[in-house]
């Protein structure tokens, strides 16, 4: 028998100890690096497996006015979700639901049927109405849940549609703000999850985990429902007066470049996108479309040539015969025969193409393109809405004698108009180009409190002040004494410019009758609040000029916008020139304390309204000194005795 020495017994029996603590070591090390390392990654990974999810979507953030007004806001509108593994009888839960949403039973069937956790019925059980949800919960389903969710609802109707576009069926941004700010405003979603078994059955011992949803932020814009409301109001006037292939109106307040309102026709409601032509919604006219600016763009040329002093409104002179020859080609006057002799300022007043292609001429290509590219033509204003348009502009290497002359007045180019909004905005402010933007203030949802402001952007400076000065003085002569005149305000001094732009047609050449007509104006003059531009595409059964159509539109949305915003009248304005069949404005007498028997020959030129009964004036709207287009109706409140009278009493 072998032996076998201590010695040899020991080594054996160290190393099996050696071995026996590496071997605990490292099932230690793992023990520990698990419960460690991946203690939480495993622990999610078999939550993961005996949990089942059900999302609650956050509530989207409100779009206000400037001055807190719900533009749009969510509507409660739960959604379907079906734990197939839950279901007890699912011939029975799918007859009763397809009753309920409008689907057919076999469609039902196959979806609460199906190998999954859980399922949703789209898009009939997505955003159900509110007698939808309540028959659901009436019956009482096994594995049919019911989940938080809302739908977008916008109460002014279809008034701002193209600027707050509209959200999709889960809530995502597809236009407008709405998708621009999407990630803002949709917050992030939360859910409830439940423990369940091998199968999917509910354990009713184990406690749910709620996680809440973050909601999204509200977003404060620069809009002012009043002024929109006005705007609204005026285009449905022009599309039904005019019946035009389309119209646009924006308004900006020209110190910060903030939007008050814009608008589109042809318009849509925003929760019934899909009843209208996808070009409907997809064209926000006021970024979006391209076309000659027509004179409007003669306030660039003017802004130029007054800066680099190469006129003299008051001295210098131009006589118009009709037409100028530029380049072997003859440029027309739209007043056949010409203004004949003329200062710049009538030149200005009259919107003589020939006067301005003279004006063209003195500045020279490089310094008149210098000036419309500072002024931000032929680049995007950087607005916050998407699909905006960069405008065409000649290349100034291409320019000769001809391009310069029809660039002058605004033909040969294609701009945008938000880029005539703003670079107007810039001449008469002051000379400072803005950014224009809607988006003002984020504000948390449950406090209220600003989270992040957006502060105006100055992009450059392109004419100085006193340029900017004499520039204003000139517009509103347009207005006053011009061509304009249709948008004088009485009590407000206006400013601004008509446009009547021929269109290109298919073939390239210009169309015959058909023309887009616009007008832009500020007021007031001696310190512009708000800038005004309008613009309507082939208006049916009119003559087709910017002063007819337009200018009156545009007059009536400053008059009434800054009356809405509070902006007191203003005095040392120019008188307005009429003319035949124009009538001068009526001043409305003080009648408080007058007798009836007055009235006819105090207001001859007015109608009368009254209110009350008796002999004596109390009271009467508008107030004393307003001015009214003849045959405008005043009310008058009457009484028995005297205001004074009945005061006593």
């Amino acid at each position: 028998m072998k032996r076998v020495s201590t010695v040899t017994v020991r080594k054996r029996i160290v190393t099996v100890f050696l071995f026996g603590i590496v071997i605990f070591s490292i099932i230690a090390f793992r023990l520990g690096y698990v419960q460690f390392f991946l203690g939480d990654e495993l622990v999610g990974q078999a939550t993961d497996l005996w949990t089942r999810d059900i999302v609650f979507e956050p509530e989207r953030g409100l779009i206000l006015d400037a001055e807190g007004e719900v533009l749009a806001e969510n509507v409660t509108a739960p959604s379907i979700v079906v734990v197939p593994r839950q279901i007890q009888n699912p011939e029975d839960t799918a007859l009763k639901l397809s009753n309920i949403l409008g689907m057919s039973k076999d469609e039902v069937l196959e979806n609460i049927t199906k190998n999954a956790s859980s399922v949703n019925l789209r898009p009939e059980g997505i955003k159900i109405s509110e007698e939808q949800e309540k028959a659901i919960r009436g019956l009482n389903l096994s594995g049919v849940y019911l989940s938080k969710d809302s739908k977008r609802h916008y109460p002014l109707g279809d008034d701002l549609s193209h600027v707050l576009g509209f959200a999709g069926i889960d809530n995502q941004g597809l236009m407008g703000l709405e998708l621009y700010y999407d990630e803002k405003l949709s917050g992030e979603p939360g859910s409830l999850a439940f423990y369940s078994d091998a199968k999917g059955r509910r354990l009713e011992t184990l406690a749910d985990i709620y996680n809440p949803p973050t909601d999204g932020l509200h977003l404060k814009t620069t809009i002012n429902s009043k002024v929109q409301t006005i705007i609204e109001r005026e285009l449905d006037l022009a599309e039904s007066k005019y019946n035009p292939d389309s119209a646009l109106a924006i308004a900006v307040d020209p110190k910060t470049g903030g939007v008050l309102g814009m608008s589109t026709r042809p318009n849509f409601h925003p929760e019934n996108y899909m009843d209208v032509d996808q070009s409907i919604f997809n064209r926000n006219l006021p970024i979006w479309s391209t076309y000659e600016p027509g004179s409007t763009f003669k306030i660039i040329t003017l802004a130029a040539a007054l800066q680099e002093e190469v006129v003299d409104l008051q001295e210098d002179e131009f006589h118009d015969d009709g037409s100028i020859e530029v380049g072997g080609a003859n440029i027309h006057c739209w007043k056949s025969g010409g203004h004949g002799h003329q200062s710049f300022l009538e030149v200005v007043q009259n919107s003589c193409n020939p006067g301005f292609v003279d004006l063209g001429q003195k500045l020279g290509t490089e310094k008149l393109f210098s000036y419309i590219e500072a002024f931000g033509f032929g680049t995007k204003t950087g607005i916050d809405l998407q699909g905006e348009a960069n405008g065409i502009l000649f290349n100034p290497e291409n320019v000769g004698p001809v391009e310069l002359a029809t660039t002058s007045f605004g033909q040969g180019v294609s701009v945008t108009p938000i880029q005539q909004v703003m670079a107007v905005a810039a001449a008469v402010n002051g000379g400072y180009l803005y950014e224009p933007y809607i988006a003002e203030e984020w504000l948390d949802p449950q406090t209220g409190e600003v989270v992040d402001k957006k502060e105006p952007n100055m992009k450059e400076r392109v004419i100085s002040k006193e340029t900017s000065k004499e520039l204003r003085h000139a517009l509103e002569s347009v207005v006053a004494k011009g061509t304009g005149r249709p948008a004088y305000v009485e009590g407000y001094r206006v400013g601004g410019k008509t446009g009547t732009a021929q269109k290109v047609g298919p073939n390239g050449g210009y169309l015959e009758n058909n023309y887009i007509v616009s007008f832009i104006g500020f007021a007031p003059a001696d310190n512009p609040e708000i800038v005004v531009y309008v613009a309507v595409d082939n208006p049916k059964n009119t003559v087709q000029f910017g002063g007819v159509v337009a200018a009156p539109i545009v007059g009536t949305i400053i008059g009434d916008s800054l009356r809405a915003l509070g902006v007191e009248p203003r005095t040392g304005g120019l008188s307005k020139e009429y003319q035949w069949p124009e009538e001068p404005a009526v001043e409305v007498p003080d009648l408080i304390g007058k007798e009836t028997g007055d009235l006819a020959e105090m207001l001859s030129n007015l109608s009368i309204e009254t209110s009350g009964s008796g002999e004596h004036i109390i009271d009467q709207a508008p107030s004393p000194g307003t001015k009214l287009e003849p045959g405008s109706t005043i009310r008058i409140y009457l009484s028995e005795m005297e205001k004074n009278n009945r005061e006593e009493e």
